[in-house]
């Protein structure tokens, strides 16, 4: 059974950072491909970022490209999100996912909001 358990999501002022780790279990870490995604207040779920297997590759959409930076450490089956200049715009349940398709294999959530 996939297990993922996201944490460090807070309250952040503007322009400052957060680190979003995930602690994943229940199936071989290493051999696939991550997400992270996320959903704000009344909107769908956004795509955030995805790392391929190794670490050696990731893509970000637009909004994120250039302040958000996804890696993992294979060693330690977690996944984390650098998350750097936060914006208003940011706020949302941040998710780490092995299939967004699939609410199985998806995490709880943690929450970011981001507010002066």
């Amino acid at each position: 059974e996939v297990q993922l358990v996201e944490s460090g999501g807070g309250l952040v002022q503007p322009g400052r950072s957060l680190r979003l780790s995930c602690a994943a279990s229940g199936f071989t870490f290493s051999r696939y491909a991550m997400y992270w995604v996320r959903q704000a207040p009344g909107k769908g779920l956004e795509w955030v970022s995805t790392i391929n297997s190794g670490g050696g590759a990731t893509d970000y959409p637009g909004s994120v490209k250039g302040r958000f930076t996804i890696s993992r450490d294979n060693a330690k089956n977690t996944l984390y999100l650098q998350m750097n200049d936060l914006k208003p715009e940011d706020t949302a349940v941040y998710y780490c996912s092995r299939d967004p398709s699939t609410v199985k294999e998806t995490g709880q959530g943690t929450q970011v909001t981001v507010s002066s």
